[in-house]
């Protein structure tokens, strides 16, 4: 049975003059983001691959989860279309039971709402949702999806 792990990157920085896409994680987003890589290795929730934006936040995020996983870095991921990131997922090999995604918000909690029909009504920073569905990668579609956890660390 797959599983995705949808995360939304730690909480970023905000320093004057530096674009969104090099916004560097806050010292709060640093520790969360061990946090969470902690609660997945107790969770027994490592991912065989990770899917995670370009951005700098993302990729501190994933760093401080210091999971030991092939990544792949999506650029689709951080220009934030649901759909798109619907269909980058539904590409996926099915090699891959349990797949980690790093990106950003709204389309982090947009993915999980159409997935599973559940969730909160706010997705914060570190906030992480397991998901499990029947079939391959390609069977990945709206609705289908099996809400298992939703939890959000703070540091």
């Amino acid at each position: 049975m797959p599983t995705l792990i949808v995360l939304r990157h730690s909480k970023a920085a905000s320093p004057l003059g530096i674009a969104d896409i090099d916004r560097p994680l806050a010292p709060r987003g640093r520790k969360d983001a061990g946090l969470v890589g902690e609660e997945l290795r107790a969770a027994n929730r490592v991912p065989d691959r990770v899917i995670c934006s370009t951005s700098l936040r993302t990729r501190q995020t994933l760093d401080g989860l210091a999971l030991d996983a092939p990544v792949d870095f999506e650029s689709r991921v951080y220009d934030n279309d649901a759909e798109e990131i619907l269909d980058l997922l539904r590409g996926q090999d099915d090699d891959a039971d349990t797949l980690l995604l790093v990106g950003h918000n709204p389309s982090m909690q947009q993915l999980v709402l159409g997935l599973t029909g559940a969730g909160a009504d706010h997705f914060p920073t570190s906030a992480t949702a397991v998901i499990e569905f029947d079939g391959g990668w390609d069977d990945l579609w709206t609705g289908v999806g099996r809400l298992v956890s939703l939890w959000t660390p703070r540091g």
